[in-house]
């Protein structure tokens, strides 16, 4: 139960119901308010109230967090630690990286080359990330465990400065940026990509949104690998940079509240508040860092503001009225922005000048010093303690605000411009203010030589700086960023953990849905493997017939379950635990793809190898969540996608909103999905056996999609011959007809197969035609082969040419070729370049509508009577049968009418 000890962050409070027990003795508190009021003043006042408030939190009263404080620094001064490095060596190795890092990006836009890139940001963060790896950012080698760092995407050529001067990377490289495949030895990728660098980046973060939330769930995943004993992460801290532009973005603020509830302490997010998105101020009118304040708070996070550097220290001390602060308080973010685009002297009239009191305030300071008052994040002191005050903080997430320039150093060309996060090239004269700005050793000889080509510069290895930062690295556990690239073997099962699948389901008609689920309950049995698989389920388990594992597998939640079940008594009963094994993230598709991602690199992060299994209504997987299975396949994650429900005319109640006839073509263009559309449960367990070798043991980076059903069916036993190959590649021949005469091929694939079978009787009943059976389990498989045929033959005409699978499988069959699927036509037309023989295809174009299944099949014309007349239609046009069959068949079966087509099942809930 809920105690004062363990209250969870949101949960402040004034009681407004509660009697005055003693009116006499609250009026003398009033009063003793009025009288500081009328001694002190509002500021007094304010400040005393404020000190109340924060001892009352103390105590644990339970009064209402404030949501936003004054745009000052959160850490007072005093309170401040001792700063434990050499600053003055640290400021050398950050002025080496900062010239590098503008470098990499100049060098790129050399004649012949421009390939773009981005100065700013790093500008602007330098020293956010300088303290981090000086002092906080813990490799792998470290004994508790490395962190896990999402850097920001357009600051990347920051890391390979920083890697170049560390010695991990050479000059060569650093002119490989953005230069992948033109170069032999290949080139830096612009941003953050483990596919494009894999023993290096581990986070793709360039995905403007997707950074903060998928560093949220891989906080959450490490407690959830901790709570579950799989791993030791207690150590180790998830740390998000971003760009206060980029909080903007839904997903970047829209899971802050798990965050919260699930308490992690270990998660850090640094928001570098440069003022500045792409094109101009993110709140020219107002104040981003309140603005973000206010949100984090009430979210339940703790918030840590680094608003000013060290030189305001003595102006704040000096302010006994509040002008300075009110004056901060009051200023917009687009004047701080032009601030910092002028002169000191433009400063003390525009800003100082406002008041007569600040104005006097800064009348000792020359223009040059009130220009050199820096900002929070560019001060060593001032980073370092809030860092330190985030590691200490129990019992919330923390976000530090930190207050910086967009292009801080780079001259006054770049710095605080609208334009400046486009530019990617210096001047000669930038250059040379910019190396003095750094005192760079470039003499103006070696700029004016080549001023697209300015040197890159480094401390020699015997220095200070070299082997300061090299110890430094080597006391926090080694090199960042740097990724796992290697397999961690795992122990897989045999072929009788899918017994299952293959038996079939005799007289009992099962879903493919639950056909699957079957086959993962009996592999989270396995004593190897059974404890790998991570299910994430986003509010649908009982749809999908999951809820078995509710009191079985349970449901992990970091607090267990803290209250009386309603279902306690219960078979079924929905139980939490600390140590349960379902990620049950509610409705939140966002959510659980970011699990999803946190779970299928764990073999990276944590060294320890886990199977997501994330099942979703398809409609609302690939089309709601595209962005983030791509950045997934960047993070070379594995595991499984299941699109359950799925088919446009399969869950036929739902709707035009839940009827999925595409996340097919969808998932085809991610290349390293492997989207399948079984029909059978036997070849559901061929496709998860073969997935798990390729992804677990040959160490692909890959994931698989598996589209399931609904509707019930018998499954059949799997055939003695089965065909193992043609599954696994994407088709294979389920049935041939007997008897002579016309005849025609017929491709389906998921639900589509009955609709086959009973076109096979159709036309072979009525219209004297036998029809073969094909099951395609996967047409994008098969289109991907035939265009890497294609390709390969292409480039090398001197060769044999390779003949595409799908042209092989149907080489020799007789007739022409008629595809159906419960999905677009585009699905099947797939492989029509590489059929060999007349083809057409049936789909499900158009909107869904809710009716039953042989009303919606007949509707789209996809059912067993429309693909008969297809057939029919295909072998008229041949001459092998009259013309006029095929208008028999479709007045026959009445093909436009969709009242006059049966029912169908109406089965299947899951």
């Amino acid at each position: 139960m809920t105690t004062e000890q363990n209250r969870p962050p949101i949960s402040d409070g004034l009681p407004t119901q509660v009697p005055d027990t003693d009116p006499g003795e609250t009026s003398e508190w009033l009063d003793s308010l009025d009288g500081l009021l009328d001694a002190g003043g509002r500021t007094r006042a304010r400040y005393v109230m404020q000190r109340l408030v924060e001892h009352a939190r103390k105590r644990q009263i339970g009064v209402p967090a404030s949501t936003s404080t004054d745009y000052v620094n959160t850490i007072p001064v005093e309170a401040e630690p001792h700063y434990p490095g050499d600053e003055a060596v640290e400021h050398r190795i950050r002025a080496f990286v900062r010239w590098n890092a503008a470098m990499t990006v100049h060098r790129a836009q050399r004649p012949g080359i421009g390939v773009g890139g981005h100065i700013s940001t790093y500008a602007s963060a330098a020293n956010l990330y300088e303290v981090g790896y000086n002092h906080f950012f813990r490799g792998r080698g470290h004994a508790g465990g490395g962190d896990q760092i999402f850097f920001q995407g357009h600051a990347s050529p920051g890391m390979y400065a920083r890697s170049f001067v560390e010695g991990r990377l050479t000059e060569d490289d650093l002119d490989g940026f953005r230069q992948e495949v033109s170069r032999p030895q290949g080139g830096l990728p612009s941003y953050p990509h483990p596919r494009l660098m894999p023993d290096y980046w581990q986070f793709p973060t360039v995905s403007m949104g997707l950074g903060p939330i998928n560093a949220i769930y891989q906080a959450l995943f490490n407690r959830y690998m901790d709570d579950r004993g799989l791993a030791d992460t207690k150590q180790q801290q998830v740390w998000a940079f971003l760009g206060d532009g980029e909080m903007d973005e839904v997903e970047s603020r829209g899971a802050l509240q798990f965050a919260a509830g699930a308490e992690l302490d270990n998660l850090t997010f640094v928001v570098n508040c440069n003022l500045q998105r792409l094109d101009g101020p993110v709140r020219g009118n107002g104040k981003i860092v309140q603005e973000l304040e206010s949100y984090f708070r009430g979210a339940g996070w703790n918030v840590i503001k680094v608003m000013w550097g060290r030189e305001w220290d003595p102006l704040l001390a000096a302010d006994a009225d509040g002008a300075l602060v009110n004056l901060m308080n009051t200023t917009p973010d687009g004047d701080y922005q032009t601030f910092k685009a002028e002169s000191g002297a433009f400063v003390r009239e525009h800003f100082f000048g406002r008041d007569t009191r600040t104005k006097a305030l800064a009348q000792h300071l020359t223009d040059d010093q009130i220009w050199d008052l820096r900002r929070g994040g560019h001060d060593d002191r001032k980073i370092y303690a809030a860092y330190r005050a985030a590691m200490a903080h129990e019992g919330q997430p923390t976000v530090i605000l930190a207050h910086t320039v967009k292009g801080y150093k780079l001259g006054s060309t770049f710095e605080g411009r609208n334009a400046t996060h486009q530019m990617k090239k210096l001047s000669l004269d930038d250059l040379k203010g910019f190396r003095d700005a750094l005192d760079m050793p470039v003499t103006d000889e070696q700029l004016e030589a080549s001023p697209y080509l300015p040197p890159y510069v480094k401390p020699a290895e015997d220095s200070p700086e070299h082997e300061y930062l090299q110890e430094r690295r080597r006391a926090l556990g080694g090199a960042i960023p740097s990724r796992r690239n290697s397999v961690v073997p795992v122990a897989l099962p045999d072929t009788d953990a899918y017994k299952s699948t293959k038996r079939g389901s005799g007289k009992q008609k099962v879903a493919t849905t639950q056909a699957l689920v079957r086959l993962l309950k009996d592999l989270m049995r396995d004593k190897e493997i059974g404890k790998r698989w991570v299910p994430i389920i986003p509010d649908e388990a009982r749809t999908f017939g999951m809820d078995a594992m509710f009191p079985t597998a349970k449901i992990w939640s970091p607090h267990g379950q803290q209250y009386l079940s309603v279902d306690r008594d219960l078979f079924l009963s929905y139980k939490e635990s600390e140590q349960g094994q379902l990620m049950h993230v509610g409705i939140n598709e966002a959510g659980s793809m970011a699990a999803f991602t946190a779970a299928g690199t764990s073999g990276d992060t944590l060294g320890v190898p886990m199977i997501p299994f994330y099942i979703f209504y398809s409609m609302f997987g690939f089309q709601r969540t595209a962005d983030a299975i791509w950045a997934a396949t960047d993070q070379l994650a594995n595991g499984f996608l299941v699109g359950a429900t799925a088919g446009r005319t399969t869950l036929n109640g739902e709707g035009l909103q839940h009827e999925d006839g595409h996340s097919i073509l969808l998932a085809h263009t991610n290349p390293a999905v492997l989207s399948y559309d079984p029909a059978f449960g036997y070849e559901i367990g061929h496709l998860v056996q073969d997935g798990l070798k390729r992804m677990y043991e040959d160490g692909e980076h890959v994931f698989y999609y598996l589209t399931v059903y609904n509707e019930p069916m018998v499954q059949p036993a799997e055939p003695a011959d089965v065909d193992v190959e043609g599954i696994l590649k994407g088709i294979h021949r389920v049935s041939v007809a007997e008897g002579q005469g016309p005849r025609v091929q017929l491709l389906a694939s998921g639900s589509g197969m009955p609709w086959a079978q009973k076109a096979v009787e159709l036309l072979a009943s009525d219209w004297g035609v036998a029809a073969d059976v094909w099951s395609v389990t996967s047409w994008s498989e098969l289109n991907r082969d035939a265009i890497a045929a294609e390709r390969e033959n292409l480039r090398h005409p001197e060769a044999e040419a390779r003949v595409p699978y799908v042209t092989q499988k149907l080489s020799g069959a007789e007739g022409p070729f008629v595809a159906v699927s419960d999905y677009m036509r585009s699905v099947p037309d797939l492989i029509s370049r590489w059929v060999p023989g007349d083809y057409t295809s049936l789909g499900t174009d158009g909107f869904g509508h809710s009716d039953t299944r042989g009303a919606l099949r007949r509707h789209f014309n996809v059912d067993a009577e429309s693909i008969a007349v297809a057939a029919l239609q295909q072998l008229a046009a041949r001459g092998e049968i009259k013309p006029e069959l095929a208008a028999q068949a479709a007045a026959k079966y009445q093909i436009t009418d969709p009242t006059a087509a049966e029912a169908g099942e109406a089965g299947g809930d899951s």
